[in-house]
């Protein structure tokens, strides 16, 4: 075990010296281009939500390393923009002194609106940007008697002097037995889509949707196995591939085959250029307003669309499927193990977050196959539980004390699936009200868990279910309730998600979702129960009139007992957990003996 390298490092990652260092270094750059203010997103060229190093300017830019917000730096001022998830993260690693904060939810153009002036010039990066939301932001430099500008180069990319190289790691297969499908298959029904919506091309600017799409892997990005490139598909079921040689072996060559024909990087705005008069498919919330403006002004007839790839490749074959069901059971096993830990030796208090998140990979890795972590440990003590996308360091490192309560949020990635749990464990003894709480979110969890709903149902129809135990006390939690997840691929994947926010795609049979209600009392504790589950096709209910469908849970680990308050679940919802746990024990039991055997039967056993 001593030979192993961690995946994760507990490192400080950001933090207010990043602003204080390059903040003046990027206003000196924008006043040499006579730049009065620049937009600085969170995303990358290829919409990704984990970035590589070489593109994550806005840490550079302010050292703020969560997944989602943006900043506009102006000459004499610059603020920074987050949502309800990182509003104490941006305290921790943003100087205040430095940038405003603001909400993300606000909008950056309703500040655009009220701090440009008559005669400024704000730059902004085309490729970083989707076209929606960049009409908003030239709309609000316009209104605000304003000048929005292209810039080509990106400034932050010329300031950025020690700036790392761009990923080139190798290219894999997905084999077809874990894919389900051939990637000729799989492009030869991708060609029907466009034939249907008579297109010639749809550009696919997700490094996911090109991966399933080709059945390959790569490993350019942290925590999720996505070879960053872009793609063309044909009507014909042709590709072209936009990247770098370096990542292309000859047994990949050989994999794509000649229908797949291989590009650089660089030649794909002569290729956009070259569609003139061709109907061409691009998804305005993946592809930039740089690959619209390049397309459209070549004279091709280009069409808003959803990426032609998202629902299939959400939609999971049987295979894929089976793969999930065995990694989830494979990853049971070292979090069922790590469980057994927190309940006896991490009791001690001797232990902290860094030791538990370190413990927990240990275990993961002594499973066949382990890959990667899926996302970066989520290990939350105490009031760091409360902060639902804390990120553990040894500047926020906070032991396990006695009578707190412990988050982890984690999963891993393996060649058959992806997983994604959360449990809520007590260290020492719990308070009546962290019991209250958890069985709340238990209760919402059960009734997502267990809801049967007709066909069309939406996943923003389903959100309430799982909050309204929460609701009937007055207290709520500021994030989805469920997202979908990737096969060997992104933990956080789309277009279907079950929150509180719009969202117009049906869940379909296949779809993997997350079943993750919580709550997050500030400076205190955090709670989050998290299984992931699938979309089951329709069924008939005996005595109903229109079959349903439902959701099978794929998260195998145990539930805490100690944090349940019997007197709030009804008959019902004592039934749902025990056969839930009786699973547990009969899937994943045979896998232990001894100690942790009788631990898991204690912690399996009806309420």
């Amino acid at each position: 075990m001593n030979d192993i390298t961690l995946f994760q490092n507990f490192e400080v990652k950001g933090g207010p010296d990043y602003g204080r260092k390059n903040l003046p270094i990027l206003q000196a750059a924008l006043k040499k281009q006579n730049l009065d203010g620049f937009i600085v997103p969170h995303e990358d060229e290829y919409q990704n939500e984990y970035l590589p190093a070489s593109t994550d300017r806005l840490q550079w830019l302010s050292g703020f390393t969560g997944s989602a917000g943006a900043a506009v730096v102006m000459q004499d001022k610059a603020a920074m923009f987050v949502d309800g998830r990182y509003v104490i993260q941006i305290k921790q690693q943003v100087d205040k002194d430095l940038f405003d904060y603001e909400r993300l939810e606000d909008g950056v153009a309703k500040w655009l609106r009220g701090n440009v002036k008559a005669g400024q010039v704000i730059g902004y990066d085309p490729k970083l940007h989707s076209p929606s939301a960049l009409v908003q932001l030239i709309e609000a430099i316009e209104l605000a008697g304003g000048t929005a500008k292209a810039m080509e180069p990106n400034p932050i990319d010329v300031a950025w002097t020690d700036r790392p190289p761009m990923p080139l790691t190798p290219i894999t297969i997905q084999p077809e037995k874990l894919a389900g499908k051939s990637h000729a298959k799989k492009r030869e029904e991708i060609a029907e889509i466009l034939q249907e919506k008579n297109a010639d091309y749809a550009l696919i600017t997700a490094p996911a949707s090109i991966a399933w799409l080709l059945n390959i892997r790569g490993g350019d990005v942290q925590c999720t196995p996505l070879p960053l490139s872009t793609a063309i598909i044909r009507k014909d079921g042709h590709v072209d591939l936009f990247v770098r040689s370096e990542k292309i072996s000859s047994e990949i060559s050989q994999h794509l085959g000649n229908e797949v024909a291989i590009q650089g990087e660089e030649d794909l705005e002569t290729t956009l250029q070259g569609l003139s008069g061709k109907t061409v498919l691009m998804d305005p919330n993946s592809a930039s307003a740089w690959h619209f403006d390049t397309a459209t002004n070549s004279g091709a007839n280009v069409k808003k669309a959803m990426d032609v790839v998202a629902l299939p490749k959400a939609t999971k074959t049987q295979a894929e499927l089976e793969g999930s069901a065995t990694a989830h059971k494979r990853d049971a096993v070292a979090i069922i193990k790590f469980l057994h830990w927190l309940d006896t030796e991490a009791q001690s208090g001797e232990y902290d977050e860094i030791s538990a998140a370190t413990k927990l990979e240990m275990f993961r890795h002594e499973n066949d196959g382990l890959k990667d972590l899926s996302f970066e440990t989520i290990s939350g003590a105490g009031a760091n539980g409360a902060l639902c996308h804390y990120r553990v360091s040894v500047s926020t490192v906070l032991p396990l004390k006695p009578n707190s309560l412990y988050l982890v949020d984690s999963g891993g990635q393996y060649q058959d699936g992806t997983t994604d749990i959360t449990r809520t464990v007590p260290i020492g003894e719990p308070t009546d009200e962290m019991r209250d709480r958890f069985t709340r979110v238990l209760q919402g969890h059960i009734a997502l868990a267990t809801i049967r709903f007709p066909e069309g149902t939406t996943g923003p129809a389903l959100d309430a279910f799982a909050r309204a135990p929460l609701w009937q006390v007055g207290l709520d939690y500021d994030h989805g309730t469920g997202h979908g997840v990737g096969s060997f691929l992104g933990v956080h994947e789309g277009p279907q998600r079950i929150s509180k926010a719009s969202n117009t795609i049906a869940l379909q049979p296949g779809m993997i979702v997350s079943n993750e209600p919580g709550y997050y009392k500030t400076g205190e504790y955090g709670i989050r129960i998290e299984n992931l589950q699938f979309v089951l096709p329709p069924e008939e209910i005996a005595g109903g009139e229109r079959p349903m469908m439902g959701f099978k849970t794929l998260t195998m680990a145990p539930i805490h007992r100690d944090l349940i308050d019997l007197d709030l679940l009804n008959k019902a919802e004592r039934q749902y957990v025990d056969d839930y746990h009786a699973e547990v024990l009969k899937e994943i039991g045979p896998n232990f003996d001894g100690e942790i055997k009788s631990w898991l039967e204690k912690a399996c056993a009806p309420l």
